[in-house]
This record gives C-alpha cells, structure tokens and sequence, in this order.
C-alpha cells in the first residue's frame, strides 16, 4: 500500500488506473501455496486469471483453487477462466492451490473443524451451524451420510448465510456451497443409498391403501 501510495503520488492515478481492470484498479499481491511447484507472494494486475496464475506457479493439474482463504470461493477447473477482481473473484490476496492427489471432502473436513472452532458462539446460526456442518462432513466421510442430511445441510448453510450475525457466520458456508452448486458429486458419491433411503415408497403404499377402502360416491350407486 505504502509502495502504490508513493507511485502514485509521483506518475498520477491515470499511470495506476491503467493496470488492472476498470473496476479493479492496480495489481495485488498473492500468497500462494499449496500443490503448486513454485509457492511464494506474487505480485499480479487484477484482472488476470486462475489459469494463468496456476501455469506461473506450477499448478497447472489443480483439481481446485480456495480463494482468500477458508472463508472465499472454491473454485474447480471448468471456472479457471475466472479473473481476480472485484467484479468477479475478489481477494485478500491468500491463493490456495488443491492438487488431484487430494480428496476434496478431507479439505472441506479441515474447513469445517476450523470454523466450529473459530465460532464465538454468539449468534445460533454460526454456533449450531458450524457444529452441524462439521458433524455431516464427517458422517460423510465415514459413508453414513443421507440424502435426507444433504438436503439439511443445504439448508442449514443457506441459513448461516442469511441469519449469521458477524462476517465468520455469513462467509463459512462459502467453499462448501460452491463444491455443492460446481461438483455436488463429492457429497453424493459418499452417500449409501441402500442403507440410508427408504426401502419402499410410503406415500404410493398409503395412496394404495386409501383407494382400497375408500367409500363410494353417489354417482357409484344404481336403481334398484
């Protein structure tokens, strides 16, 4: 900040407003780690892109990139093409490389140990949200995981999105709402049907019974 201060002073804001994008002027530092070969702090325009980023530093068979850290986006292959700026991927600058030799659910797990942990435990959204989230992604990956729990789940991070009352409770949900709308895969493949969905349909078996006993109607009775 002090450096673009300082630069700015001396060639003007029209020199500073021509790096970057229109609503997104200047460049950013980014800390980048994980499976990456070449980890460190770069320095980019915004408007550059995840594909880029990743062919700098190595990364280029990532499975996903998490932006701005735990509580950002989670991003998979098919949206590399997306660029950091506040018109699309805005970022404190942390940049977190997943390579394909990890399993997604684990990291989500060390996402939702944090934020259950991390929680103050004021407000009930984040207290009870944070507890739930944690507890279904380890039921999911011990395979004891339902679609009937995935539903809940949805549920529940939409209200920790919408009721939570600091920033922690409303971006915590983040990274496992984008797993859920770009791969929901990684929940469902965890899930055993036969041993957690019903094993025949209740509503069609009672529907059943009723048109077995129901009364008839008058249009059902004849002259004698």
């Amino acid at each position: 900040t002090f450096w673009a201060a300082a630069r700015i002073i001396t060639k003007g804001a029209e020199w500073f407003r021509r790096m970057g994008t229109a609503e997104s002027a200047g460049t950013r530092l980014i800390s980048i780690s994980g499976d990456c070969d070449r980890p460190g702090v770069y320095e980019y325009p915004f408007g550059t892109s995840i594909e880029t980023i990743l062919a700098d530093c190595g990364g280029s068979d990532a499975q996903a990139v998490q932006i701005s850290g735990a509580a950002g986006n989670l991003v998979l292959p098919e949206s590399f093409s997306r660029q950091l700026g506040f018109e699309d991927l805005p970022t404190g600058g942390s940049f977190m490389v997943i390579g394909p030799q990890r399993d997604l659910l684990d990291v989500l797990a060390n996402f939702a140990e944090f934020f259950r942990h991390e929680s103050c435990g004021f407000c009930t959204p984040c207290r009870n949200g944070t507890t739930h989230v944690e507890r279904f992604i380890q039921r999911l990956r011990k395979g004891r995981g339902s679609h009937t729990e995935l539903r809940q789940f949805e549920q529940v991070l939409a209200l920790m999105q919408r009721s939570s009352f600091c920033g922690l409770g409303c971006s915590a949900p983040t990274a496992f709402l984008d797993v859920l709308a770009q791969a929901p895969r990684v929940y469902t493949d965890r899930i055993d049907a036969k041993q957690h969905d019903p094993v025949f349909d209740l509503e069609a078996a009672l529907s059943e019974y009723r048109e077995m006993t129901r009364e008839p109607g008058p249009e059902a009775t004849t002259d004698a």
